[in-house]
């Protein structure tokens, strides 16, 4: 790795997509203006209780929103776009240039999170540049992906030409005829490429990456073999399977029954844009299900990776509304799962084999491929581009590692590359490549909500009361620093091996021991010279002792412990203050306040409300995939 520096370099820095699958993300910077390329998320871990959605830390973009110029976008999946709406809640992006399909996506998003004023999308065809700032000239080229409408982008900067290239393969029988501009990319080799930020995810694979038209024949196969009804669960933005499978339904005589707002949603664009091409008599509405006999249905559905919400999770778990399984039923998962998605994915199968139907499945059948290149596709971008710095990106470190190893087989020397982590300052220009600092990285958790960030204290929160359970205990302490009836305990989600009742009972002689030890301590006037409890400082008094009670009780766990202690009087009135103040001993108030009787609000659980995302999803794609209903 060079390690010259130079006054005027560009600063390449990842917020997300290193060493992890997903949330894509990154910065280039230089002459005090900041361009976007891409702002994906990824999906939580199992660990990650109630979180829907993992983005990247964005506190770098937060504190520099004032050199932002705007955003290129790749390509429209969701670990690439799907962050947008998030992030312009945070600051502005004045605008934002992608594909078409992308865009039209894109759009969607940000009507549903009433983003749409935070920004303005300008479609962008293969072949137009665009100029982002004064520092940033960026040309688009069109590429060969899962999703239709998926670019690399050329980037002429002040120090020289970089190439991202998106996420990408060679493929040269696309589906819609659309092949990779290799010209472009060669050209740009001719002229110089001063670095190449290139696609990771597939480098551990030998050979190339079949063609999508591949897939086709094997699905026939399938098809074919069908007696009964066939339900497909594929990606829904992989618009050129869609494509096909739809193609298929007309040649075997099946009406297409489309489950899944996503997948309504993707479709309904595609359609509009020109990428999928079949007549709107295909589509049947969901609720004519039953009076279409089995060999004329084809159910297109969400779900191949084992999303608990997903369609075919609820099929599978005999929880949709409209769909059961049935003798007869074949499912085919055209996709792979996902790294992380295994267990999910083999738990639905194993639940719709044992209601009845037939799964086909598995890289065996040959009914799906991959949408990135594998490591002869890499060479082959290494060949075209020719670049004398190289940066793998979009992928965990092994692939990185590998990546670059195939980068060197390729004469790119092994100083002229870097392998980084997400935030680390790439700072490279014609004198060399470092790895010039780091910014603030991480991830963001949001909620079903969705109206903020999951803070680590509340994630904590909810691993705890997801492993170990909750205990509260309620007591209600008089001014005379004595217990005016029995504390209350609930314990929920706690392996017990003592009873309720001895349980509470040792509570109650913890909490009688702490107020006979430091009763006298805790009771302080509360200004109009009347006696209180100091309830704060009791709590806390409490909690240690409590808590070690608990730990030695209920076999070592730590479950969450919630401590209510309520102040009355020796009559039982309620005390006004919940804190009383020790320095009212020292500067009593001149007048008594009038007593306040304050009543604890009663715990009223909410109703979740429904997304309006459903309503603007099934209003947009009603006129164009009519037949189709959401699930």
């Amino acid at each position: 790795m060079t390690s010259k520096s130079a006054n005027n370099a560009l600063k390449i820095i990842p917020l997300g997509g290193l060493h992890e699958i997903g949330k894509n993300t990154c910065v280039f910077e230089i002459n005090d203006e900041i361009m976007l390329l891409d702002a994906g998320l990824a999906f939580p871990t199992d660990g990650m209780h109630g979180v829907n959605i993992v983005l990247p830390d964005v506190t770098y973009l937060r504190e520099n929103r004032h050199k932002i110029k705007g955003m290129i976008v790749t390509h429209g999946h969701e670990d690439h776009i799907g962050g947008i709406a998030f992030h312009l809640k945070q600051f502005d992006i004045p605008v934002i240039y992608g594909p078409r399909l992308a865009m039209a996506l894109l759009e969607g998003k940000l009507e549903e999170a009433g983003m749409s004023d935070r920004t303005e999308l300008r479609p962008v065809r293969p072949r137009e540049t665009v100029r982002v700032g004064n520092s940033f000239l960026v040309e688009y080229i069109r590429n060969t992906h899962s999703i239709a409408d998926s670019c690399s982008v050329i980037i002429h900067t002040p120090v020289g030409i970089v190439i991202h290239t998106g996420d990408f393969k060679f493929d040269h029988t696309p589906v819609d005829g659309e092949t990779f501009d290799i010209q472009k990319l060669a050209e740009a080799g001719e002229k110089g490429v001063l670095c190449l930020v290139s696609d990771s995810t597939n480098s551990e694979v030998p050979g190339h990456t079949p063609s999508e038209r591949s897939v086709f024949p094997n699905l026939d196969r399938e098809f074919s073999k069908a007696d009964g009804r066939l339900i497909v669960t594929t990606f829904s933005s992989s618009v050129h399977r869609v494509n096909m499978i739809l193609e298929l339904a007309q040649k075997h005589n099946r009406k297409v029954f489309v489950v899944g707002r996503s997948m309504l949603n993707v479709i309904a664009h595609a359609r509009d844009l020109g990428y999928i091409k079949c007549p709107e008599s295909l589509f049947v509405p969901l609720k004519s299900l039953g009076h279409t006999a089995d060999e004329n249905v084809l159910i297109l559905t969400t779900g191949s990776q084992g999303e608990p919400l997903a369609a075919l999770t609820r099929i599978a778990e005999d929880s949709h509304r409209q769909i059961k399984v049935k003798q007869g039923d074949t499912v085919v998962f055209s996709a792979n799962p996902i790294p992380g998605n295994t267990i999910s994915v083999v738990n639905t199968i194993d639940k719709l084999m044992m209601r009845g139907a037939k799964v086909v499945y598995g890289k065996d059948k040959g009914i799906h491929v991959s949408g990135h290149g594998a490591q002869e596709d890499q060479k082959l971008m290494l060949a075209l581009t020719r670049p004398k710095y190289f940066l793998p990106v979009h992928g965990e470190h092994r692939m990185l590692v590998k990546h670059s190893e195939t980068a060197q087989s390729m004469g790119v020397p092994a100083e002229n590359m870097v392998i980084i982590n997400n935030g680390d300052i790439v700072e490279v220009n014609p004198a060399g490549i470092r790895i010039a600092g780091q910014v603030p990285s991480g991830i963001e958790l949001v909620d079903a909500s969705r109206v903020g960030v999951v803070g680590r204290d509340v994630l904590k929160e909810r691993q705890q009361l997801a492993e170990d359970g909750v205990v509260t205990i309620a007591a209600t302490v008089g001014s005379n620093g004595k217990l005016l009836a029995d504390p209350t305990v609930q314990i929920r989600g706690v392996a017990q091996s003592i009873s309720q009742e001895r349980f509470q009972s040792q509570v109650k002689q913890v909490i009688t021991q702490v107020l006979a030890n430091r009763g006298a301590e805790l009771v302080v006037s509360n200004g109009n010279g009347k006696a209180a409890l100091d309830l704060d400082a009791l709590k806390a008094a409490l909690d240690q002792d409590l808590r070690r009670l608990v730990r030695r009780e209920l076999d070592k766990r730590d479950p969450m412990l919630i401590l209510l202690i309520q102040g009355a009087g020796v009559d039982g009135t309620v005390q006004s203050q919940p804190q009383a103040e020790r320095k009212a001993h020292a500067e009593p108030r001149p007048k008594a306040e009038p007593k306040v009787q304050k009543k604890t609000p009663p715990q009223v659980e909410v109703e979740p409300q429904p997304e309006p995302a459903v309503a603007v999803a099934e209003r947009r794609t009603r006129t164009r995939a009519t037949a189709a209903s959401a699930s």
